[in-house]
């Protein structure tokens, strides 16, 4: 029988030798890229709520047009 204690201890092994050759983001490049993301993620946000808010208008006028 296979022990799997070997494997798993080869994969962590082979896992942090992956890690050490990545190359990490310095501390500024870190805040300058979770400011991109969090700016993207709120002019997303806002692009949805005024797409969403206009849509709903639009529904509402033509169904006010029916009645």
């Amino acid at each position: 029988m296979k022990n799997p204690f070997r494997s798993t201890r080869i994969f962590f092994g082979e896992m942090v030798g992956e890690l050490q050759k990545a190359s990490w983001p310095t501390r500024t490049e870190l805040r300058d890229s979770t400011l991109v993301v969090v700016l993207a993620g709120v002019l997303l946000g806002v692009f949805t709520s005024i797409s969403d808010f206009a849509l709903i208008n639009v529904v509402d006028l033509f169904t006010s047009w029916v009645n």
